[in-house]
């Protein structure tokens, strides 16, 4: 990886509020020794079940092998990352990596846009022009964003922290900094899976100039529900349909879905096998939710979804490329924040609720958790990765949900 000017040691940096333009540049070495590696996997055996009860099934991993192998090409993923103005910047100590598009319609509105895991920028790219220049895609100039697409800490292209503390309250700490360094007075914010988690401590923070956030991945969950899906207690009578839908969600991922989340918050620096195997990574990344998986497998077995093999593959050699399968679980050990319980936001939010995503959230916890709720829409189609898998969609959620704010 290249960037237009050495990257400085920390120590060499501090007070430095440069911003620096960056492009991404791997040699073909590294591309060369991923086909290597993939090509001389050692594989287990099959699973003993006919379902994806045991794990991330074999011939899932194969068809992606063969495809990344033989089929992926990442200088075109890397030549897309090229085409957008991409920087880097020092904030707390840490290079931070970001795509930042101004749109050319006059009053834009400027959002910061946050990834989760185990996603990464590549989620956002499939948005940048729908909500960037809205005119060329359907939509009124007066929706127009500029957009600022940050790496979180120790992913992709940012830099990997050197000590303890860096949560989601540290980093939305840094976001603040950040748009305050590009001279936003007036902005809004976005996120889901740790996207959501950095967004809602921005809102607590309350700083200057945010006047809202988005998510796609609300904590809204009560305390009663919590404690009676922790305790392993029956569903409450009183639940509505849609309360006792999303009920079955997460009592479903309590009990099948948290192993990667509990081995990255207790032993993150274990995980040596998928920095050393590039599809042992893959196999770890795509074991995050039950219907992401279902979706990918479909995908490698030729369907059209909203994700396509070379997306997945774009994703997963960022990672790769950029060494960042362990430093980037390391925000599941350094968080402790209860993921899905509601903070005590009071700034303006608007929901976005995807029927696949870990859980759908119903109106009704969605109100309590959030008093000043500005949008709340049920979408019909799309997952945990909703900006990747449905861009469209997940544009004109974001036209909607911030229209009041402008």
């Amino acid at each position: 990886m290249t960037i237009t000017e050495p990257r400085p040691d920390a120590e060499h940096r501090e007070g430095d509020t440069s911003i620096r333009p960056f492009t991404a540049a791997f040699p073909d070495s590294d591309l060369e020794d991923l086909r290597r590696r993939i090509h001389e996997t050692r594989w287990p055996d099959r699973e003993i079940v006919s379902d994806a009860s045991q794990g991330v099934q074999l011939d899932v991993v194969k068809k992606l092998a063969r495809h990344w192998e033989q089929g992926h090409d990442w200088r075109a993923a890397e030549a897309r990352l090229n085409e957008l103005p991409q920087f880097v910047t020092a904030i707390d100590g840490v290079d931070i990596h970001f795509i930042h598009v101004r749109s050319q319609h006059p009053g834009a509105l400027p959002m910061i846009v946050t990834h989760g895991w185990p996603g990464s920028i590549i989620e956002q790219l499939k948005i940048v022009g729908p909500l960037t220049d809205p005119t060329a895609h359907g939509a009124s100039a007066e929706d127009a964003f500029d957009l600022v697409i940050p790496s979180l800490p120790g992913h992709g292209f940012s830099g990997k922290p050197s000590e303890t503390g860096w949560d989601p309250i540290r980093i939305a700490r840094a976001w603040i900094e950040l748009m305050q360094r590009l001279g936003y007075d007036r902005y809004v914010a976005q996120g889901g899976d740790w996207g959501n988690a950095v967004t809602e401590q921005m809102a607590l923070l309350e700083p200057a100039g945010l006047v809202g956030i988005h998510t796609n991945m609300p904590a809204t969950v009560p305390d009663s529900i919590q404690a009676a899906l922790t305790n392993g207690d029956a569903a409450p009578e009183d639940l509505s349909a849609e309360e006792r839908g999303a009920w079955d969600q997460l009592a479903f991922f309590y009990a099948h879905g948290l192993a990667y989340a509990q081995e990255m918050g207790n032993r993150p620096q274990t995980l040596y096998g998928i920095a050393d195997s590039p599809v042992g990574l893959a196999a770890w990344m795509l074991d995050h939710d039950a219907r992401s998986y279902d979706l990918i497998a479909r995908v490698f077995d030729g369907a059209s979804e909203g994700l396509t093999p070379d997306d997945i593959l774009d994703n997963v050699t960022l990672y790769w490329l950029t060494n960042t399968a362990v430093s980037s679980a390391r925000l599941y050990w350094e968080s402790k924040l209860p993921f899905f319980a509601p903070k005590g936001v009071k700034l303006p939010v608007a929901v976005s609720v995807f029927p696949d995503e870990i859980y759908a959230a119903p109106r009704s916890w969605a109100t309590q958790a959030y008093p000043n709720l500005i949008h709340f829409n049920r979408l019909e189609r799309g997952g945990h990765f909703a900006a990747w898998e449905q861009p469209e969609l997940f544009s004109q959620e974001m036209r909607a949900a911030f229209r009041s704010l402008r």
